[in-house]
């Protein structure tokens, strides 16, 4: 996998050497504000992104809520697609209903699979349109080795990136004033809906 962190201070460690240490096949260091890279190994090589991919679909939702599309209140209803995603999840039954809000911070918390699919299918209407309005987004933010075919980051041959490339859609990301308190939560009960008990998870 690969690692895309905003805002390191290379002036600010613990030791002599600035330079950190990585097990990642790919990793870059930018400053969010000015997208200054500060560091960088393999940055430029083509990789699929995994779950990483999620931050691309909390940014593309959050900008249809400030469109006025979506709001947080709004109830999804997951569809079979999205129930049936397996992997990472918060296992959504077809049918089950949430608000957005709700299914926000279960892909920040739990990183749940179903959930990025149920909030694309209710921007785009399908996931494809939703792989392709991120792909496209992704071009505008200057993204240009990026293609997604999902809005989770389950295996796909056709979806990948780079380290640089996602470095600039987390900085994107960073700067959306409507992700910041989803982004610094780390614990989450899901109320009960209309198929499930609540349910609680950490991130």
């Amino acid at each position: 996998g690969f690692s895309a962190v905003v805002d390191y201070d290379p002036t600010d460690g613990l030791t002599d050497d600035p330079i950190p240490d990585t097990t990642a096949a790919a990793a870059l260091l930018m400053d969010a504000a000015t997208g200054t890279v500060l560091w960088a190994d393999n940055a430029r090589e083509v990789r699929e992104p995994a779950s990483v991919t999620k931050i691309m679909t909390l940014l593309l939702v959050c900008e249809a809520i400030d469109a006025g599309q979506l709001t947080l209140e709004q109830t999804v209803t997951a569809s079979a697609h999205a129930a049936g995603m397996g992997g990472s999840q918060i296992y959504l039954e077809e049918g089950e209903q949430m608000t957005v809000d709700e299914l926000l911070k279960s892909v920040v918390v739990s990183s749940g699979n179903d959930a990025a699919v149920a909030l694309a299918e209710a921007v785009s209407g399908s996931l494809e349109g939703f792989a392709q309005l991120m792909t496209e987004t992704a071009a505008q933010l200057g993204a240009k080795n990026t293609h997604f075919a999902n809005a989770n980051g389950l295996p796909d041959s056709s979806h990948t990136t780079t380290a640089y490339d996602m470095a600039l859609i987390t900085a994107a990301a960073w700067k959306q004033e409507g992700l910041k308190k989803y982004f610094s939560t780390v614990t989450y009960t899901l109320p009960a809906t209309n198929l499930s008990a609540a349910r609680s998870f950490n991130n």
